[in-house]
């Protein structure tokens, strides 16, 4: 199921660029020919099926066509994934406890708890505030 679920995305994205890139209808909204052209609409169907919808500059997206795949892109990426998500879940619930082991960290300890919150915080700080970056010296 954790394969599966890995696969969703990539599956539609793929597929839905092989549409686009087969009918009139999507091969007239790239503004460029060729591979720069191919290049816009995966793009564009990566990014509405996985985060926001944008776009390379080059594709006119404002066209039936791409709107309609665009939104059925956005609903299959967002929910398709949840379906194996939660078969997995269902999985995992109903296997019965295993016996704890000696090798295994204790969640419930200051020293777990502590390390987790510090790695939550550093690759968080690390995510979202990037590392200055000097100015170029200018030589006169």
């Amino acid at each position: 199921m954790a394969g599966l679920a890995a696969l969703v995305m990539p599956l539609i994205v793929l597929i839905f660029t092989a549409v686009a890139v087969s009918i009139h209808a999507g091969r007239a909204g790239p503004l460029n020919a060729g591979p720069h052209g191919f290049s816009e609409i995966l793009y564009a169907l990566t990014s509405q099926g996985n985060n926001n919808g944008s776009a390379f500059g080059g594709l006119t997206g404002d066209t039936t066509f791409y709107n309609v795949i665009g939104a059925v892109d956005m609903l299959i990426g967002r929910y398709a994934i949840m379906i194996p998500a939660l078969a997995l879940g269902g999985v995992l619930a109903g296997q019965e406890r295993g016996a704890q082991l000696a090798r295994h960290v204790p969640h419930r300890q200051r020293m777990f708890v502590g390390l987790t919150i510090g790695v939550i915080i550093i690759i968080g700080g690390l995510t979202f505030f990037q590392p200055s970056r000097s100015a170029p010296s200018s030589s006169n």
